[in-house]
């Protein structure tokens, strides 16, 4: 992430779509004493290059971890690009990115990078009226 931008305005340089999607990972971290820890959490925010997840152990910006996909047992190396203070007492937020291309690690397709709300494939929203409605003034009949 690029520090020298005010919070907030992050979101507009973003490579690729976020998804709110919580998936149970686990966090492993080599600490300077060679020391390696695990953590089970999940993920606030998903992308095709990393993700948002809450942490207790204490990490630094460039840190390499290894995050592990609970569902599917695939483990892949990230590093940690973000940091932020979290609401929940002795949390962080910590942003990851994969070191390597993982697109299919968390098994979800990604509109490609150049999607927009006017690319063709974009549905717009239309309201759908159920068959069993019945629409005001009309009488219902009984069957």
């Amino acid at each position: 992430m690029n520090d020298t931008l005010p919070h907030g305005h992050i979101s507009n340089l973003r490579r690729s779509q976020r998804l709110s999607l919580a998936f149970e990972v686990v966090v492993t971290a080599r600490g300077e004493n060679g020391r390696v820890s695990s953590e089970e959490t999940k993920t606030l925010v998903i992308s095709s290059r990393g993700a948002l997840l809450l942490l207790h152990t204490g990490v630094a910006i460039g840190e390499v971890l290894t995050i592990r996909n609970v569902q599917t047992q695939e483990e892949v190396p990230c590093r940690v690009s973000d940091l932020e203070s979290s609401s929940q007492p002795g949390m962080m937020e910590v942003g990851i990115e994969f070191i390597k291309n993982a697109p299919s690690f968390w098994r979800v397709s990604f509109p490609p990078g150049d999607w927009t709300l006017r690319s063709p494939e974009a549905k717009g929203f239309r309201p759908q009226i159920a068959a069993s409605v019945v629409p005001v003034g009309a009488k219902k009949t009984n069957r």
